[in-house]
Parts: structure tokens; C-alpha cells; sequence
């Protein structure tokens, strides 16, 4: 007798094993012949405990299940047995089951953007830093929202649910903790009824439930299933809770809500976990797309933050106990691996699945019953341990995971630029080969190990030369032109790439085999550092060399784009046609220049580890180095593509504390000028008059004034249209003394310097480039990695 074929009567209840249609094994033993018994007795230590009075338990490998009922359904008013069929209340698994699949289908269908901020579909949902909040953040718990709506003053309806969550105020910023908040979900199912145009129950009964099967799944169990749900506890009036959901905020709403609300079987769940193994399929019927499947089970949260999530599901957290991991958080050989996912619920119920070994666990019981003092969580981590024991031939140690180990607890998390990425892997990309390294002060780890000392002491990485951009090897010069020299150190030469010559020589190559970048650029065209980059990039095709980049974050995150993108001619300052602000990284960069200039060179790319498209660098946990002796902040770095455009025509503060922060020159009147800049609206900045005299560059020595930048939102803000709008104010008030044709040094667009010379409004000249913008988008997905 077989697990596939038996029906076994154990002490407690009863198990089965029967294949679900269209069921194929891929495992002649998916699990060991003791598997029912070895389950079976982790339930009923559990009950014995007193930790839940019975359970529904269905572990399923490759589509071959075994599954049992254990225990009690009810204990009072009377005992009554466990059955499969039990419907229970599954509490928070409603996030996973309804609402993150309903709000990813919408996304989807191009109704919903998991970047947008809430307010886009929720008006009422702004004021102060909630405006930044966006889907991701709700969907992964890192809005900064309060756990909860309280309960006072009293208020009822779904309608007044929705008032309170916009108004909460927000515990932390938005992105920066992880705090698991039922405030997210109950938002995010209202924008799925607002966004589809049906109530939640409807929506995901007729695009997830009928789709899949799940017949006995629903919010609102009508009266006739009331004898095989699984009861609760007694409610504040003293009523035993069966068949009305539990969570006292899901009840208030009346019963239907994106947190909890949701009641289902063991079978049905099996259902779901089938889709979800199959990435977003089950029995020919599609409910989400194979990639959607794949980024809502990859890690979504910010890489500060220590708890991993995905888009609605667990992957590695407090919260993790299903993988099998116990309550001390303690780490037993023999769980689950990392780039499993699950989820828990209030009630005692979980899921957790493991794409690796087509393994699911399924855990149904109602711990609160009868008098809401059980506890499932130990009865999780158990039966996840015990599940993935009893997988054959499956080692859950040696899976190949894109989610790393969790850091130890003296280790601060951090995104990981190349150069780390490079460290953890003992540098295999590179060994064996005799290497140039392009390089200055940025190019560093972490821990602010600089890469030159890396690669030099770098077993099996044979270092040959340095090459230095603008600014030298060290960062620390602001001139027209470098020599080279030798680095002190290493006793390596360095090779200068910012004087007679611009890119490497065939004899400076000669011995090597290839060429290594890590330079953190700031995502502005006219920022020369990729200029570099890409005569080396050209130069190594041509001398046949390998051209490898470290990549690195763009500061300025990537998703916004701005400025004209067909620079007039090429120089070092516009070296490949890019907008002002490209929201690229290096290694993409170098992606789209090798496509677009059709390059021979043998390229590689380091990815970083833990960006996202999303993420500014103080996002990052990573340490900022000035690139440059005048980028001395973000905010500098987030004005600069607009403000730096106007740095041979008026003073953009270098020789300030606060370059790219102050404009200004002897001839402007301040308190004028702010005045006109803060009557445009521009949005995420206000202007402030300063008077100020800067100690280098234009009008050194010379008492100017002009305004102060004040960044208000930089999520709105448009640092490309500041610097226009600037320009033009500046031509409008002073054409005389405003140096106009100056500007084009950097922005390299004579439609662009023409609008502002004939007086054309700011808006008018910045929605000349809108095409070209968007072709751009456009012709930099190829290029995109994060």
C-alpha cells in the first residue's frame, strides 16, 4: 500500500491520499512511507499541548498529496470531529489569497501601477509624507502606516474604514521599516473596488475563485455551511463566532475587507498553491501571468530593511515560522530554503510553498477555540521542519537562491553595488585575468574599502594599471587637465583619461586583458564620468580586451527621465544620446551604448544586489562619498541635471558649503527673483532669497545675489524643469547681463536655448522634447537589469 493510493484511519482522524485530476509525479517517492504517521503525530503533540483543539493538515509534493484531519472542529457548545471538508476562517491569509493576486491582476491589465503613490487612486489619501506612499509599499509593509484602525471613537461601514485609514498618521517614513500593518491591505482591497468597479468579494469570486475551482471559498458563508465551519471565539457580546470572520476591524466593515474576511477549505487552498507552483495556472485556466508570479515571490522590501518581503507574501521574517524556523528565531539545519514563501493568519492557518522541491504545507485550525487562548506558532515551525524532512531526495541546503542568507545581526543590510558583489564571490569573474582598472575615490565597497586595494590583494586577480577620470584617481582635483602619475600604494601607474588623452592607448592595454570600470556616476548626462566609460568601452572592442563594469545605484533612483535627448553634436559632456537625466545605471549605460553604437566589446556587468528601480542612494544604506569635490549631497546630485546647466552662465555656488543649492550672480535682484520662481508652481522646491559670494568659478570674489533651492518633494520635483524655468526668468529679467548662450555648453540643444530666447513659457519649451522623451523610454528597455 502506497501514499498515492492509501486511505488510512489513524488514531484522531482520518488521512488521505488521493492524486488530484490532472496529477502527474515526477518523484517515484515523493515522500518517505512515514510521512502521514510523522505528521500526523506533530498535530496531535500540538493538541495534546492544548495549542489548538484539532486540524486540517494537506502537505503536497509534485502534485501528489497527503492530507488529514486530526482532532476537533468544535469543542463548545458541543464536540464535534474534525472533517476535510471544514471551512475556516483563514484571517490574514485573505492578503495572499485575495488581495495581492487581485491588486497584481489589475496591474496587470494596466489599471493599476505598483510604483504610483496611493493617492492616484485614492484622493482622499494625501497631506504630508503619505503622498509617497505607493502600492509596493503597502503590499510589502513598509508604508510607515500604524498596524491598525483603532476602534475609537466607535465607527461601523466600510466607508468610515476608509475615512480613518487616510487619515492615520504615519509611525515611520514611508520605505524605511518594515511593520506589518492590516491598514495596507484593507486600502489596497478598496482600490481594487474602486479600480475594477466591483466589491472585493465579487471581483475575486468571478477573476480567482470560479477561475481556479474553489468552490467552497468565500467571503460571507451563507447559512447553510454553518455546520462544517470551523468556530472561533466569542465575540464581545459573548456570542460564539462561527461563520462571521473574526478580525473585529474585517466585522466592522461587514465582513468583506483586503485583510481578512476571507473563509476556505483545505482543498480549495490546495487549489491555490497548485496555481502558484505553476506560476499563475492550474487545469488550463490562467489567473495571473508566469512574471507576475515570479515578482510577487521575489524580495520587494528595501534592502535596509531586515524583514524580506515579496508582493503580499513572506519570503524571510519574524513571521516565517512555516519555513520551519522556531519561535527563539533560532535557524535548524532541515527547513524550507530561502526563495520558499507562505503566509500566516490570526486564526491558525498557513501556507507556505516552496518552489524548489514543488513542495506545499497547508495548516488549518482555529487556535482561538474556544476561549482564544491556543497558539499555533510553534505547531508551524514544527510541521514546516517536518514537512521538508520528509521530501525524498530533495537536500533544501543545496538550492541555488537568488535570496541571500539572512545578514547576521552585526551586520547592517545594504544594496550591494558590483564591487561587493564582486568581494562575496572572492572576485571568480576576474580571476585569472591581467587587469586595468578605471577608477577614482568612488570606487569602493561598503565598508568604504577602496577597489583598487581589493583587486591588488585579490587572490588569483592580477592588477596592471589604474586609469583616472575627471577629478584623478583620488577625487580631489577640479582642473582642466591631469597628468598622469603612480599610485603610492600599489606602485601601479595611473593612467590620466582627463587631459591630452581621453581614452586608453594601445600600448597601455597592451598587456591586458581586460578593463575594469567602478565609477559612481550621478545620473546626469553631462556628469563626465560616463563619457569615460564610454571611450573605454570603445577602446577595449577595438584592442579586443574584455570590458567589464562594477555596477553601481544611480542616486537619483530610475525611474524618472528628463530633458531634451539628442544633444546637437557629441563631446564629453553629451557623449551618447541620453536626457539629461537618464535614470540608468553605469552597467546599463554601458548596455545600451555597446547596442546602440553596434561595439564588438566583450562586456560584463556585475549587477548590483538589492537595488530597484525605486530606490534613492539614502535608500540604499550605502555610504556617500562625494563623486566629485562640489556633488557634496543627494539633494546636491537631485538638482544638479538642471541646475548644473547654468554653471557657465550664472554662479551655481561652487565655492559655497552648498553647491548646486544657490544660484545667483552680482546683477540679480534676490527678493525679485524668488518672488517670480515661487509664482511658476513649480512643483516639490520653493526659492528663498540669499545673498551669497562664491570663492571659485564664475564671479569668484564678487558679492552675489540670487535664491536658495529648497527641496520640498523630490518625488514631484523636476530638477530639468527648474533649470529651465530658472533660465528663462533669468533671460526675461535680465537679458542683458544673463550669459544665455553659455548654457548651451551643456545642454547641447538649440530648439531648447531658442524657446527661451524668444520668451517662450517654461512650460511650453519642456513639452517640446516630450517625443523624443518617450522614444527614449522606449529604446532604454533593452538595457534595463533592475
Amino acid at each position: 500500500m502506497t501514499l498515492r493510493t492509501a486511505l488510512l484511519l489513524l488514531p484522531g482522524g482520518l488521512l488521505g491520499a488521493v492524486p488530484p485530476p490532472g496529477w502527474s509525479q515526477t518523484h517515484a517517492a515523493p515522500f518517505y512511507p512515514d510521512t502521514a504517521k510523522v505528521l500526523q503525530k506533530v498535530v496531535t503533540d500540538a493538541r495534546q499541548h492544548g495549542d489548538i483543539p484539532g486540524a486540517v493538515v494537506w502537505v503536497e509534493r509534485d502534485g501528489s498529496p497527503v492530507h488529514f484531519a486530526s482532532g476537533d472542529r468544535a469543542t463548545v457548545p458541543a464536540t464535534e470531529a474534525m472533517t476535510e471538508d471544514t471551512v475556516f476562517d483563514v484571517a490574514s491569509l485573505t492578503k495572499v489569497l485575495v488581495t495581492a493576486p487581485s491588486v497584481m491582476q489589475l496591474v496587470e491589465a494596466g489599471k493599476l501601477s505598483l510604483s504610483a503613490p496611493i493617492k492616484t487612486y485614492l484622493p482622499e489619501f494625501s497631506g504630508g509624507e503619505r503622498e509617497a506612499i505607493t502600492l509596493t509599499h503597502l503590499l510589502t509593509h513598509v508604508s510607515g502606516l500604524p498596524p491598525g484602525i483603532p476602534k475609537e471613537p466607535n465607527w461601523t461601514g466600510t466607508k468610515a474604514a476608509i475615512s480613518r485609514a487616510c487619515s492615520l498618521p504615519l509611525d515611520d517614513a514611508p520605505g524605511t521599516i518594515f511593520r506589518y500593518s492590516d491598514v495596507n491591505f484593507i486600502l489596497l482591497g478598496e482600490i481594487v473596488h474602486r479600480v475594477s468597479g466591483e466589491t472585493l468579494d465579487a471581483y475575486a469570486r468571478k477573476h480567482l475563485f470560479r477561475p481556479l475551482g474553489m468552490d467552497s471559498t468565500t467571503y460571507l458563508p451563507p447559512a447553510d455551511w454553518r455546520p462544517r465551519i470551523a468556530p472561533t471565539e466569542r465575540d464581545e457580546s459573548g456570542r460564539m463566532l462561527r461563520g462571521e470572520v473574526h478580525d473585529p476591524t474585517a466585522r466592522r466593515m461587514g465582513g468583506v475587507a483586503g485583510h481578512a474576511g476571507l473563509f476556505t477549505t483545505a482543498a480549495d487552498l490546495a487549489r491555490f498553491a497548485r496555481m502558484m507552483l505553476q506560476e499563475g495556472q492550474l487545469e488550463g485556466n490562467r489567473v495571473l501571468q508566469p512574471e507576475t508570479v515570479r515578482h510577487m515571490t521575489r524580495v520587494q522590501t528595501p534592502p535596509t530593511v531586515l524583514a524580506r518581503r515579496g508582493l503580499g507574501w513572506d519570503l524571510d521574517s519574524g513571521f516565517s515560522r512555516p519555513r520551519g524556523i522556531a519561535r527563539d528565531r533560532s535557524v535548524p539545519k532541515g527547513l524550507f530554503p530561502l526563495g520558499s514563501y507562505g503566509h500566516t493568519g490570526f486564526t491558525g492557518t498557513s501556507l507556505w510553498i516552496d518552489p524548489f522541491s514543488k513542495a506545499f504545507v497547508i495548516l488549518l485550525s482555529s487556535r482561538l477555540h474556544p476561549d482564544g487562548k491556543g497558539d499555533a506558532r510553534d505547531l508551524y515551525a514544527a510541521l514546516g521542519r517536518t514537512a521538508v524532512k520528509q521530501l525524498t531526495d530533495y537536500d533544501p541546503a543545496s538550492v541555488q537562491t537568488t535570496v541571500s542568507a539572512r545578514l547576521s545581526k552585526d551586520e547592517v543590510p545594504t544594496v550591494w553595488n558590483g564591487i561587493d558583489v564582486l568581494r562575496r564571490t572572492q572576485f571568480a569573474p576576474l580571476k585569472g585575468l591581467r587587469i586595468g582598472l578605471i577608477t577614482n575615490h568612488t570606487g569602493q565597497d561598503a565598508e568604504r574599502n577602496a577597489s583598487i586595494d581589493l583587486l591588488a590583494n585579490a587572490s588569483g586577480v592580477n592588477l596592471r594599471a589604474l586609469f583616472s577620470p575627471e577629478h584623478g584617481i583620488r577625487g580631489q582635483f577640479d582642473q582642466a587637465s591631469i597628468g598622469d602619475d603612480k599610485d603610492p600604494k600599489t606602485g601601479l601607474p595611473i593612467h590620466s583619461l582627463y587631459g591630452e588623452r581621453k581614452s586608453p592607448t594601445e600600448a597601455q592595454m597592451k598587456d591586458l586583458d581586460a578593463l575594469v570600470f567602478d565609477i559612481q556616476d550621478i545620473g546626469c548626462r553631462f556628469y563626465t564620468y560616463i563619457s569615460t566609460m564610454r571611450n573605454c568601452l570603445e577602446a577595449a572592442g577595438k584592442a579586443g580586451k574584455k570590458f567589464i563594469v562594477l555596477d553601481r545605484v544611480n542616486p537619483l533612483g530610475g525611474l524618472s527621465v528628463e530633458g531634451p535627448s539628442q544633444p546637437k553634436e557629441e563631446t564629453f559632456v553629451g557623449c551618447h544620446p541620453l536626457p539629461l537625466r537618464h535614470g540608468m545605471t553605469v552597467g546599463e549605460l554601458a548596455i545600451l551604448m555597446k547596442s546602440d553604437r553596434h561595439l564588438p566589446t566583450d562586456l560584463t556587468v556585475i549587477k548590483c544586489e538589492g537595488w530597484r528601480r525605486d530606490l534613492w542612494f539614502d535608500a540604499t544604506g550605502l555610504p556617500w562619498s562625494n563623486p566629485s569635490p562640489n556633488m557634496r549631497s543627494l539633494t546636491a546630485a537631485t538638482l544638479y541635471p538642471g541646475i548644473g546647466l547654468l554653471e557657465f552662465s550664472v554662479s551655481v555656488g561652487r565655492g559655497t558649503d552648498r553647491p548646486f543649492e544657490v544660484v545667483g550672480a552680482p546683477f540679480v535682484d534676490d527678493l525679485r527673483l524668488s518672488h517670480e520662481m515661487n509664482a511658476l508652481g513649480l512643483p516639490g522646491i520653493r526659492f528663498l532669497p540669499v545673498r551669497f559670494t562664491p570663492k571659485a568659478s564664475i564671479f569668484s570674489g564678487e558679492p552675489c545675489r540670487g535664491v536658495e533651492l529648497l527641496v520640498t518633494d523630490r518625488l514631484a520635483l523636476r530638477p530639468v524643469d527648474v533649470g529651465i524655468a530658472l533660465a528663462a526668468t533669468l533671460q526675461r529679467l535680465h537679458p542683458k547681463q544673463f550669459k544665455l548662450k553659455e548654457m548651451n555648453t551643456l545642454l547641447l540643444d538649440d530648439q531648447v536655448l531658442q524657446g527661451i530666447q524668444e520668451g517662450l513659457p517654461w512650460k511650453e519649451i519642456v513639452a517640446g522634447w516630450e517625443k523624443d522623451l518617450a522614444a527614449f523610454r522606449i529604446r532604454r528597455e533593452k538595457a534595463l537589469l533592475y
